[in-house]
């Protein structure tokens, strides 16, 4: 399995004026925990890290001292996250069929969580495992990128070709206006956080993404561009511990949870 993973963000919100991912947690830049638990993955091959150039000589320098044992390549990144994942794409080797995205500022994510998105995202993965809730046939790949498709989801029997690592939300969520007054309160029920890893069909993610650009469409996940391609996207659980690290208390609530994962081992 390959996996792209989008690591050009700066740290502004961290207080930093550099790469947030190359500020580090218990001693190690953050994006060497991304990369340790895809060198632990049983599923994930091949890694490409879409960041700036700027970055490249202090990440092969982490690279160096993490001494991992799968082909790592460097990709330039863009100005959004959306134009970094295209940028990432066109690098990707030409047998890739699936590819995970994982955002590097989730650097909790552990290898069970790689390895259940990859299984889950193969043609061969029984429907019981990842089901789609749907009766309709899959939409072929030249039928697929047109905005707002009405195009049909796929059958219980038909292969995912777009997943999310989610876990549902606990809070009360209120849909509020510009003034600040609640409009609605939304069925806690069906409500999901969308993690990473995302995992897709690779030409039918370039497709989407492609069609992104041509209608100048902004989001933010590659998820997204499936809904507005009119494909489904199934969720697989995720991790309540995958945070997304943005701010510096989440740094202090990412290293409580290394402690109780690893005590004093670093």
């Amino acid at each position: 399995m390959y996996l792209l993973i989008p690591a050009a963000g700066m740290g502004r919100r961290m207080g930093s004026d550099r790469n947030k991912l190359l500020l580090t947690l218990r001693s190690q830049p953050l994006i060497a925990w991304t990369l340790r638990a895809a060198e632990a993955s049983h599923e994930i091959s091949w890694i490409g890290i879409i960041s700036q150039p700027a970055d490249w000589t202090d990440l092969k320098e982490i690279l160096e001292g993490l001494c991992l044992t799968k082909p790592v390549e460097f990709i330039q990144g863009g100005t959004t996250r959306q134009e970094s994942v295209y940028n990432g794409l066109q690098a990707l080797p030409a047998d890739a069929k699936q590819v995970l995205i994982h955002d590097g500022a989730r650097c909790l994510a552990t290898p069970e969580l790689f390895d259940r998105c990859a299984v889950a995202i193969r043609p061969s993965t029984p429907d019981s495992l990842v089901r789609a809730h749907s009766s309709a046939p899959l939409p072929t790949p030249d039928s697929l990128v047109r905005a707002h498709s009405s195009a049909p989801l796929p059958t219980p029997d038909s292969p995912i070709k777009g997943l999310i690592a989610a876990i549902p939300v606990k809070d009360t969520i209120k849909i509020v206006d510009d003034a600040g007054f609640i409009q609605d309160t939304p069925d806690r029920s069906q409500l999901w956080a969308a993690q990473t890893p995302q995992a897709f069909d690779v030409q039918l993610l370039k497709q989407c993404h492609a069609k992104g650009l041509e209608q100048g469409w902004e989001v933010t996940d590659d998820a997204a561009l499936f809904e507005k391609c009119g494909l489904p996207v199934q969720i697989v659980e995720g991790e309540e511990t995958n945070l997304k690290l943005t701010t510096p208390m989440d740094l202090a609530i990412a290293e409580f949870i290394l402690h109780q994962r690893l005590g004093n081992k670093s």
